[in-house]
């Protein structure tokens, strides 16, 4: 599951560059961004509760 969501996040990373390089997209980029923080910080806080098992 983990390794999914790293992929979405990567994914989003992605898309969320392109877009700020190549100025496509305008407020999208920005919710890009906030989705991709939002993945990290959920990522972040089930590894946390992984190790605890």
């Amino acid at each position: 599951m983990l390794g999914i969501i790293w992929g979405i996040i990567v994914i989003l990373f992605a898309f969320w560059v392109i877009g700020l390089i190549f100025h496509i997209g305008g407020a999208l980029i920005n919710i890009l961004l906030v989705v991709v923080l939002v993945l990290v910080i959920w990522n972040l806080i089930q590894s946390a509760r992984n190790k605890r098992k």
